[in-house]
């Protein structure tokens, strides 16, 4: 009104938007007369608001309640590339302060990356996407990108607290709650993930989208991708970032399916890697490829999961076993972390001999440790085949480890075990030096914990028998000579040894 009367008004961020769709729903254009206030709504769009990230941001988040005809006239498409080309004049300017922030601490350094973050947080979600598309079409660097998605998410999805996931009625929490729709959200900033291999999103906010998107019951396609970017970096995750609580009612207290997928998604990928590397034309410098390592470490972190959820009285037999029957068996070195968390299992579930067998028999009673025999041999849970097989290991290997041959036997074994017996293609043969390859890693590290576990013995056996007089200096100096010839790969000793008596040989036999 005032400027149909010829009085003097502002024009600002907070009024230009409105006052352009009504200009252009009154038809107050060049028609009618000169300088009229659709030229003038755009001349001030395009010398003042377009030049400025912060105030495209303000007149993007009023178009937000115009409805559609802030699109029709323009100015949505006109702001959104307005800021795109903002940041991207920011992120060439700000060059030379992220090469000087790398040379000073961390915190003044984050304090250098969040440029416009803050700006877009008020943005809506839709509004929101088309911004970061656009940036991304420009060429903003991914970290940049993977920022913002953080920062938008932490405030737009911050009124949905731990307490309502672990709710005792276990039921969706309500889905409408703030001004954003929870399941929008979470959906898009999943889509707006940079693809580029060399960015890597921080597995928290992965690990805290995936609850979210649990929680809210988001799309499947958006849990399987939060899902396959987990399993790229499984060897890093923590055991608190698998304890994801589950939603459904009557299901066990974590959300065991979920982290079985990812599980699978990471083997997958590690077989096809292998594949790759079988075909590849330098095999000789692969095999020593980190896969392994990273196999063990989640092997590692699974069975410390295993032993985390052990404990749960909805924990079904058919989801525990599972989790164990998916790893390798390479993937353990040893099996005294599974064996512990089968004993918890098994101590909060009854159950009964015939699934007590089925449970037992993924533990390899061969790559239990000296303590954990011990307990195992004590332990009424157990079948009673197990236990035998136990004492019958843990005799074997006292056995072969006082004779000073485990060394020689297991490799004469494994070289006659690995002269093919019939012409093989390079392929398979180069498989199967992989795999024999890994066998003998996987059992000189095992012989490695026995030694270890031989040579603590021993200094407790010392210690004790010094406290004894008499007969127990000669049945310490009778054992000492017997560890004294153990070796990594059992090799005889150097030194000249007498042939033992009767007396001797007997005191030998009762020790062992």
């Amino acid at each position: 009104m005032k400027f149909c009367y010829g009085i003097n008004f502002q024009i600002m961020t907070a009024n230009i938007a409105g006052l352009r769709c009504a200009a252009d729903f009154l038809e107050m254009t060049e028609d009618y007369r000169e300088d009229n206030l659709v030229s003038r709504t755009e001349a001030f769009l395009d010398e003042v608001v377009c030049q400025s990230l912060e105030k495209s941001v303000e007149v993007l988040t009023s178009c937000e309640s115009l409805g559609p005809m802030a699109e029709e006239v323009g100015i949505v498409k006109k702001c959104v590339e307005a800021i795109a080309m903002n940041a991207c004049k920011e992120q060439l300017v700000s060059g030379l302060s992220r090469l000087e922030c790398d040379d000073r601490s961390s915190e003044f350094k984050g304090g250098c990356l969040d440029w416009w973050v803050e700006d877009l947080s008020s943005l809506g979600i839709e509004s929101y996407q088309r911004v970061i598309r656009a940036m991304g079409g420009l060429g903003i660097r991914p970290d940049s990108i993977i920022m913002s998605l953080m920062h938008y998410g932490q405030n737009s999805l911050k009124g949905a607290g731990r307490g309502q996931i672990w709710s005792l009625s276990r039921m969706k929490p309500d889905r409408g709650f703030g001004d954003r729709d929870q399941r929008k959200v979470v959906e898009t900033l999943v889509t707006l993930m940079p693809s580029d291999k060399n960015s890597s999103v921080p597995l928290s906010f992965l690990f805290g989208l995936l609850r979210m998107a649990i929680m809210v019951d988001a799309d499947v396609s958006c849990r399987l991708e939060l899902e396959r970017r987990i399993s790229f970096r499984l060897e890093m995750v923590s055991l608190d970032d698998l304890l994801i609580p589950s939603v459904r009612p009557g299901d066990s207290l974590f959300d065991i399916d979920t982290v079985h997928r990812i599980l699978v998604n990471y083997l997958q990928r590690m077989e096809e890697e292998e594949e790759n590397v079988a075909n590849s034309e330098y095999e000789s410098d692969m095999l020593n490829s980190p896969g392994h390592g990273s196999l063990l470490k989640v092997g590692r972190l699974i069975d410390a999961y295993l032993a985390e959820i052990a404990p749960d009285p909805y924990l079904s037999l058919q989801k525990f076993s599972a989790m164990i029957e998916i790893l390798p068996d390479y993937a353990r070195v040893i099996d005294d972390a599974l064996y512990r968390a089968v004993d918890i299992y098994l101590k909060a579930h009854p159950l009964t001999e015939h699934e007590c067998k089925k449970l037992c028999k993924f533990i390899d009673c061969q790559k239990l440790s000296q303590e954990a025999c011990n307990h195992a041999a004590q332990n009424d849970r157990l079948p009673l085949q197990m236990t035998v097989r136990v004492l019958y290991f843990e005799q074997l290997r006292l056995k072969t480890a006082f004779s000073g041959s485990s060394g020689d036997g297991f490799f004469s074994q494994k070289m006659s075990s690995g002269i093919p017996s019939a012409p093989m293609s390079p392929r398979d043969n180069y498989a199967s030096l992989r795999r024999e390859n890994r066998e003998l890693k996987l059992e000189i590290s095992r012989m490695r914990v026995r030694l270890s576990e031989l040579e603590k013995e021993q200094r407790v056996m010392k210690q004790g028998m010094m406290d004894k007089a008499g007969n127990g200096k000669t049945l310490l100096n009778s054992i000492s000579r017997g560890f004294g010839r153990i070796g990594i790969f059992g090799t005889q000793s150097s030194r000249k040894r007498q042939k033992p008596g009767r007396k001797s040989r007997s005191r030998r036999h009762s020790v062992s």
